[in-house]
């Protein structure tokens, strides 16, 4: 373990006339002021006990001297966090810790060790977990411990040095233009079996994804004053807790502005004027925003997380009976999403814009998560490949293939 910092100093001021001298503390408190306190005596064991008594008070944030159990030291955390993070992030680590507290014990926060880190990310991998949800998990918790530091309650993080469990990352997965078609048709299909005021317009919600790159919540929580016809674009904003619409965050990055085609622009228009009148939200049914207003909101059973997961009843359920039905075997909702940023980017966009429109924060994600390798690369590392080494070994013991002769960068002309 690597060597404490003293947080507090004594100092010995002698008097004006050198015959005695007073014991003073020099210090910095949490909030980062320096300070110079007169503990107004010259005994030198009474001083070191007040050293010591303070250099405690520090450490732990001005803890009650006896234990604190990690839900509490939670609760702390988050509240001395406040609005510093989104109230969707806090909800996530809130999730996170009480996973964790389930596993370990409400122990002493103090008393948290790497094996305990290591025991958790095990029992996670168990169950189930996927790789990369353990990792978040590790993550989440890991700030908790790392703001303790940070404000001076541990001297260093218990979980600095756990490692996150590999895994292979996964194929990007986006739809075909001929899955596209199919589900288009049998959501199209569908809207004309269904009551519009109790069930999801799948097929305009279909084409509004593979249009703009919208997130599931972002369709969810979009309301009619986002889209401007004139101009025909749609905007990404945050919602505020009012009368007729419920508190909802935007992931990632901050508000953005995305594109709408003629097309798209003219259905929404036609579907603005087949609503009932004073309905906010685009894609909510009349009869589950009705719901949600009178018999959740009104009641104080809707939470804050609900504008997330709770907007619409049986979102897979329905949106897998449509991808089942066109026969596309594979593939999320949030698919449609990737198949737009891939579009994109295939189209000849530039990739940071394309992360801009994606809305995300960082370049690392739009690269990890949604960009497929671009087929004219693929294309032109098969051509350089067929006429490089490959064009020499290919008479070793393979079958005779043909193999276009025609230097690169040159394209041959028939008279």
């Amino acid at each position: 373990m690597r060597n404490k910092k003293q947080l507090v100093r004594l100092w010995r001021r002698p008097s004006k006339d050198g015959k005695s001298f007073t014991y003073y503390m020099r210090y910095v408190d949490l909030e980062g002021k320096y300070h110079c306190q007169s503990l107004h005596h010259g005994d030198r064991r009474k001083a070191e006990k007040q050293q010591a008594k303070k250099e405690k008070e520090l450490r732990m944030g001005y803890c009650p001297a006896g234990t604190m159990k990690l839900s509490e030291f939670m609760e702390d955390s988050l509240t001395r966090t406040g609005d510093n993070i989104r109230g969707s992030t806090q909800e996530e680590y809130r999730a996170a810790m009480d996973d964790f507290i389930k596993v370990i014990g409400n122990m002493d926060f103090r008393q948290v060790d790497l094996k305990h880190g290591e025991y958790y990310r095990q029992v996670c991998l168990d169950r189930g977990n996927a790789p990369a949800t353990v990792t978040k998990k590790l993550v989440q918790i890991h700030r908790f411990f790392a703001l303790a530091v940070k404000r001076r309650q541990l001297d260093e993080n218990p979980l600095e040095y756990i490692d996150s469990p590999t895994w292979t990352k996964k194929k990007i997965r986006v739809y075909r233009d001929t899955e596209c078609e199919r589900m288009m048709k049998v959501a199209s299909d569908l809207v004309q079996e269904i009551n519009p005021k109790t069930r999801l317009r799948w097929d305009l919600m279909i084409i509004f994804a593979l249009t703009t790159g919208f997130r599931r919540g972002e369709i969810l929580n979009l309301v009619w004053e986002d889209i401007d016809f004139g101009e025909k674009e749609v905007y990404v904003e945050p919602k505020k807790d009012t009368e007729t619409t419920w508190r909802w965050e935007i992931k990632d990055a901050d508000r953005r502005t995305l594109p709408l085609t003629d097309e798209l622009t003219q259905w929404l228009i036609e579907h603005q004027d087949k609503q009932p009148e004073g309905y906010p939200y685009v894609f909510v049914p009349p009869a589950r925003y009705d719901h949600i207003q009178n018999e959740l909101r009104a009641k104080g059973k809707w939470k804050f997380s609900d504008s997330r997961l709770k907007v619409a009843n049986n979102f897979k359920r329905d949106f897998d009976f449509i991808r089942k039905r066109a026969r596309v075997k594979k593939g999320t909702f949030h698919d449609l999403r990737r198949t737009a940023i891939c579009d994109w980017y295939a189209q000849g966009m530039d990739r940071l814009d394309v992360m801009e429109l994606a809305g995300h924060s960082e370049f690392s994600t739009t690269n990890k998560y949604y960009l497929l390798v671009n087929n004219g690369l693929i294309d032109r590392a098969r051509i350089a490949t067929a006429r490089g080494l490959c064009k020499k070994l290919i008479g070793y013991g393979a079958p005779h293939i043909e193999v276009d002769k025609t230097p690169v960068g040159r394209t041959t002309h028939t008279p």
